[in-house]
Formats: C-alpha cells, structure tokens, sequence
C-alpha cells in the first residue's frame, strides 16, 4: 500500500512541477488582436507571442515607418517580459518575419541596441503579409535562470 502512495504522490507532484502553465499579461504592451496570450509561461520558460508595432494605448501601428515599428516592437517585448519578471537578458531565441528583406540591415541596427553582448538565437523570415499591415513581426523565448525566482 505504501509504494501505491508513494507512486500516486510522485506522479502527482511531477504533473505539478512539470505542467505548470501561466498566462503572462500587461497593459504596457498591445492587447492581443486574436484568441491568443500576450506571453505563456511553461516550465521557466517564456514564450512571447509575436509582437507587432502597435502602440498599447491606441493598438494602432506606430506611425514613421519601419524604424519606427522595430522600436515599438521591442518596447513591447520588453513590457510583456517586464511583466514576467524577466528582461532582454533573459532571451534565448528570437524569430523575426519581415516583408521586405531589404530592411535586414536596419533590423540589425535596432535590434542589436535593445541587447547588451551574448544575443540570442535568431531566424529571420521573409513573408508576403502580416497581420494589421505591419512591415514585421518579432516573437521571442526567454528562460528564468534559478536567480529570478
């Protein structure tokens, strides 16, 4: 009877250490514009959901052009990993789709100010559209280090 227990218990406690989801939310960063989460949390990991450049009061796309949506973008990736009690430090990978290829110099110019030495890993994607007529899109990954519990 004892090892049934003890059997029931650790599947128990293993399904709560291993299935922990939380739902990351902040109103500094855009609302999301579809059935989806601003950011999941899942076994310390933190997976922010591709940010476009909205501004979060207007959820309108920042006007100046690509230079401009870059910037909101990563505001807003900071915001919603500020929320998780994490910061640009903390991000391990990051995928950007982008509509125009040509604009590949200034995302690397923007990008690398938000990030201080040891980037991330990264992917960049050409596509044809993206949603609400942005000129890209950046998703990213971040993981709690023990020191941010």
């Amino acid at each position: 009877m004892k090892k049934k227990c003890f059997t029931f218990l650790f599947i128990f406690m293993a399904t709560l250490t291993f299935a922990q989801k939380t739902v990351i939310k902040t109103d500094a960063a855009p609302a999301p514009i579809g059935p989806y989460s601003q950011a999941i949390e899942a076994n310390g990991m933190v997976f922010v959901a591709g940010q476009i450049g909205l501004n979060p009061q207007t959820r309108q796309l920042v006007a100046g052009g690509f230079e401009a949506e870059a910037t909101q973008i990563m505001e807003n990736i900071k915001a919603v990993l500020g929320a998780a009690k994490l910061s640009l430090d903390d991000v391990v990978n990051t995928t950007i789709y982008v509509k125009d290829l040509a604009n590949f110099a200034k995302i690397n110019e923007i990008y690398g100010k938000y990030f201080s030495g040891n980037f991330p890993a990264r992917a960049t994607v050409g596509v044809d559209n993206l949603p609400g007529g942005a000129a890209l899109e950046i998703a990213v990954i971040a993981v709690r280090g023990p020191r941010k519990k």
